[in-house]
């Protein structure tokens, strides 16, 4: 994936699939290391895996 600038990684990262966020997050990792990126990157990782996981957790759920 070509490098992004921030204003063009702002406008897309809602958009971004949890896969997609995770290999923006390695490349930058491996390439660049721009801290405000890497912090952004993981934070929107996060927010997506938290909702993918919550969503795992509730369908285990009993219902009362």
């Amino acid at each position: 994936m070509k490098k992004l600038s921030w204003r063009e990684l702002n406008n897309q990262l809602s958009m971004m699939s949890e896969a997609d966020v995770w290999e923006l997050l390695e490349t930058e990792r491996f390439g660049e290391k721009r801290s405000s990126v890497l912090q952004r990157l993981h934070q929107r990782y996060n927010v997506l895996r938290v909702a993918r996981e919550r969503i795992e957790i509730l369908k285990l759920a009993v219902k009362p």
